[in-house]
């Protein structure tokens, strides 16, 4: 089976439906959204539609801590994100804060653990940006179940693969898109799938991975969208105009 990993949405539209109508080119047979689902972009009500669409056809989805800012905006503007917070809440109908905040932080499928931060504690959304992230989050997603060996990650909004060597040294790699990386279940896998609405690596195109269960390999795309388009659609909904900015330049 393929599994498409798309995380970060970020309630960009364009983004969101660019990178599924690629995934089904590459006959992904099952999706699964790893959280943060909306805030930041300007189409929280058409991304929360389509994910529940895919969730009544059996796609995975996840809460992110941006789906739970939605759900209840912070009394207190503390950043740029809490800033974004009310508007998203306002867009959205009771059945779509429902819907979000009924989501699960985790979901199990075989030997694979999704996850929309880390493994170690997922409600408080600890960031993978190093080795010593991805072993606690590898250490606690074996606490679960010793038989799990991929867990698929997103919220950092870069593309990464952690793995242990045959000596137990944790590495990191950095994929290249468009190459099958083989992931075979004799060691742990972490992998860290980049961000569809919003990526931060220079590269406005949006990121996504595909898993391969039967050939057990994961590949990382990136996917050319109408970025233009998302960053004006923020800019008509008067959101803090960083946000377009980043759509712009991928940063």
């Amino acid at each position: 089976m393929k599994i498409a990993l798309l995380s970060d949405i970020h309630a960009n539209r364009q983004a969101l439906e660019a990178c599924l109508a690629h995934a089904r080119t590459q006959d992904a047979q099952q999706f699964a959204l790893l959280g943060d689902l909306v805030n930041y972009g300007a189409d929280p009500v058409a991304v929360v539609e389509q994910c529940m669409a895919l969730a009544e056809r059996g796609a995975i989805v996840l809460q992110g801590n941006h789906d739970v800012l939605a759900i209840a905006p912070p009394a207190r503007m503390e950043n740029l994100s809490d800033l974004c917070a009310p508007w998203t809440h306002a867009q959205l109908s009771p059945a779509h804060r429902a819907f979000l905040s009924a989501l699960p932080l985790t979901a199990r499928r075989d030997t694979a653990l999704f996850v929309h931060a880390s493994a170690d504690n997922p409600e408080r959304w600890h960031y993978i940006t190093d080795t010593t992230a991805a072993e606690r989050s590898m250490r606690a997603a074996s606490q679960i179940d010793p038989a799990i060996r991929h867990i698929f990650s997103g919220h950092v909004h870069i593309q990464a693969l952690y793995f242990l060597t045959t000596t137990a040294k944790l590495m990191r790699f950095v994929p290249e898109p468009g190459v099958p990386v083989p992931v075979p279940t004799h060691r742990r896998w972490l992998a860290v799938v980049g961000a569809v609405g919003q990526p931060r690596d220079g590269d406005p195109r949006a990121a996504y991975a595909l898993f391969d269960t039967d050939a057990a390999q994961i590949t990382f795309h990136r996917v050319p969208y109408d970025h233009a388009g998302a960053a004006a659609a923020s800019r008509a909904a008067a959101l803090p105009s960083y946000f377009a900015d980043r759509l712009e330049q991928g940063r």
